[in-house]
């Protein structure tokens, strides 16, 4: 648990973050939480993980074109419920999202 922490804190500590880093942390946010398939959480807590300042003056803007992104390529279900949008992570896509988050921020899951 200390060493996944450290991780966690060690991602938030990049200035600048290119656009698959982005969509790694994203995956990785969900995949933290075993958010996979039926468990969905909502979309604003997807985001919550960033800083607006290690991301940028638009950067905020950047992350969630990224996530919608994600959701057109099949990565993140979205879910849409009354009390707002909800997302997982795709079960079916899972060795490409492993794969994705392992090569970019070197945490296997």
């Amino acid at each position: 648990m200390i060493i996944l922490m450290y991780v966690f804190k060690a991602l938030h500590a990049c200035k600048l973050m290119d656009n698959y880093t982005i969509r790694a942390k994203l995956l990785f946010a969900l995949a933290r939480h075993r958010k996979w398939g039926e468990s969905h959480t909502a979309y604003e807590n997807m985001l919550k993980q960033f800083r607006s300042q290690s991301l940028g003056r638009d950067g905020m803007k950047l992350a969630a074109k990224i996530a919608e992104e994600l959701a057109r390529e099949g990565f993140i279900i979205k879910k849409p419920t009354s009390y707002g949008l909800q997302v997982s992570l795709n079960p079916k896509m899972s060795q490409e999202i492993k794969k994705l988050i392992k090569d970019k921020i070197g945490f296997d899951i």
